[in-house]
Formats: C-alpha cells, structure tokens, sequence
C-alpha cells in the first residue's frame, strides 16, 4: 500500500513537475513562476542555489526567509537539502553529490512576507 502512494505521488509529481516551467533563467536553469514570484535553479557539482526574482524579474529579497528545503530525488534515494538565504536574491544550499539528470527536486520556503513557495523542478 506504502508503495503504491509512493508511486501515485511520484506520477503526481512527473506530470506537474514542468507546468509551470518558464524557460531558462539568466543563470543557465530552469526557471518556474510561482504565484507571481521566479524561482531558477541552479545546480553546479554539490552546490545548489535558487534565485528569486518578482513578476518582472527584479531580485526579491531572500532575508527573512524560513523553513527553506529542497526534497531531492536521485537514483532512488531521498534527500532534503536545508537552504540559506543570501542577499540579494539567494537560497543556497550543499547536495551530498552532483544532480543526475532526471533528478526531482521540490522546493518549499517561507518569505518574510508570509508568502509560501513551492516549486517543483526535474534535473537534465
């Protein structure tokens, strides 16, 4: 039963993983519009950053931000990933090893403001 919801979750995930995907950001990544905010993620060896831009993709602060993580699923293992914010616009966070394409990857977070992220990224 435990499987079966894994894997309807995982299918769940697959199909809206890229709905939202914007195009690639100024940073080389895949960039995902949330709720009106940017979310482009970049992943270089064991160092994972997003960067957060507004509506028309001015820099939107990171100070403040709570409760920020990445969940990453990689060659069936799962991993979340603590994010920091780093001004200007930063989370940055340290994979244990570099991403595999097809990686999934879920990312929450918490902005000063109160506003709630979450963006859904698949790895290429």
């Amino acid at each position: 039963m435990l499987k079966s919801i894994a894997v309807l979750a995982i299918v769940g995930f697959a199909s809206t993983a890229g709905a939202h995907e914007v195009s690639k950001g100024p940073n080389g990544g895949p960039v995902v519009d949330v709720a009106g905010h940017h979310v482009e993620m970049v992943a270089k060896g064991t160092e994972f950053v997003l960067y957060l831009t507004d509506a028309a993709d001015k820099p939107l602060a990171s100070a403040g931000t709570k409760s920020a993580r990445a969940i990453v699923q990689d060659a069936g293992k799962t991993a979340t990933v603590a994010l920091s914010p780093v001004e200007p616009n930063k989370l940055i966070g340290s994979l244990a090893q570099s991403l595999g394409k097809g990686a999934r990857v879920v990312v929450s977070a918490t902005l000063a403001d109160g506003h709630a992220l979450q963006a859904r990224f698949t790895h290429d």
